[in-house]
């Protein structure tokens, strides 16, 4: 483009001095070649600053590490890399056979808890009715004991049979107290709960509960729409619980973010609902038309996270790009553009519109040296 620029300013200032019969000397020659170079320095700075271009432009998408919740060794592995799969179809299955046993054990602890505390209810019941007993005992002892008293002060009975009579009623009262005691323990027993629910029902449950629960994660389904890449699981293979170690990756079936990072000079130009343009290596001779969506509130390098270390601007590599979100037009979708493809991105402004012209041409231009690669030559 800059030598069609001089090309052209050439030709108009060959014809100037023909036309204008300007003589030709060092000073004219001189003045031509710094009009020429003001010229397109002008027409260039302008593009640039009003018609920002970047190269660094792709297709971003989200994936999901697929990491097990529990550990095992893996048994079945039916899904095949790259075909697509629904949500909740089946990934890979981790051997069910120690997560079953957990389940048993915790099912047979549950059913001698619930037995247990059907023991401990019939307990306080009986308790209770030895209570309901002795305190029956007692209160005939407490009237036997009573009427003595009454009788041995008038001298009706001897002051043996009266000692007898206080010795029955303090037996009774000490067997009413020790079966109250018990009663109330056994009570307290029974109604230890939870919510309603006695209290080592309530933790079994939740132990049996926990154990059903890792028994389906013992089957890995995929979390979406989507397809799996590069699956090198393969059957015997001992698969962990860990987050850093995943065992697949997921593709989710949706279309991928289509980013262009500008530099910070262009960032009083880029507005949304831009008009932009892009090539792409992939599709070698042609451009395709856009929207700016969104631009960027942030720039990767100014984020703080809690540490241990103070802020050492030194540490800080490179001053960062504007990241606008481009939605690309009709068009695009009879091409074969994967995810993570490249590209390169020009944002037409309505400040100094006419050079756009400029930037056009020379994305055009740049779209068919797409063709011009070596790779394996």
């Amino acid at each position: 483009m800059d030598l069609l620029i001089i090309l052209t300013y050439a030709a108009f200032a060959f014809g100037a001095f023909k036309l204008f019969k300007i003589p030709v000397n060092g000073f004219s020659l001189l003045t031509a070649a710094l009009g020429g170079i003001a010229i397109l320095a002008a027409l260039l700075l302008g593009m640039n600053y009003n018609h920002p271009f970047s190269s660094e432009a792709r297709f971003y998408f989200n994936t999901t590490p697929i990491v097990p919740g529990v550990s095992g060794v893996v048994i079945e592995v039916p899904v095949k890399s790259g075909t697509m799969l629904k949500a909740g179809d089946v990934l890979f299955r981790i051997d069910p056979t120690p997560f079953e046993n957990a389940v048993k054990a915790k099912e047979a602890a549950l059913a001698d808890a619930l037995q247990t505390t059907k023991q401990l209810r019939e307990a306080s019941d009986s308790a209770q009715k030895k209570l309901e007993s002795a305190l029956a005992d007692r209160d005939g002892a407490k009237d036997i004991f009573e009427r003595s008293k009454k009788l041995l002060e008038t001298g009706v009975i001897a002051q043996v049979q009266f000692e007898r009579a206080k010795n029955t009623y303090n037996a009774a009262e000490a067997t009413a107290q020790s079966a109250r005691a018990e009663a109330n323990r056994a009570l307290l027993e029974a109604e230890a709960v939870v919510k309603g629910v006695n209290t080592d029902v309530a933790r079994l449950q939740s132990d049996l509960d926990t154990a059903k629960f890792n028994l389906e994660q013992s089957v890995v389904r995929a979390p979406t729409d989507g397809t799996v890449q590069q699956n090198f699981l393969r059957r015997g293979m001992f698969a962990a619980s860990m987050p850093l170690r995943p065992v697949m990756i997921f593709l989710h079936n949706e279309p991928p973010k289509f980013t262009a990072a500008f530099l910070q000079n262009s960032a009083q130009r880029i507005e949304e609902g831009s008009e932009a343009e892009f090539i792409l290596p992939a599709v070698p001779g042609r451009f395709f038309k856009g929207k700016v969506s969104a631009v960027g509130a942030f720039i990767a390098q100014g984020q703080l996270q809690p540490s241990g270390n103070l802020i050492d601007p030194e540490q800080i590599k490179g001053e960062g790009r504007i990241l606008v979100r481009i939605d690309p037009e009709e068009g695009i979708s009879k091409y074969l553009i994967v995810p993570g493809s490249s590209a390169q991105v020009a944002i037409y402004t309505h400040h100094m519109h006419h050079l756009a012209i400029l930037r056009k041409v020379l994305l055009r231009m740049k779209s068919w040296t797409n063709y011009l690669f070596s790779d394996g030559h």
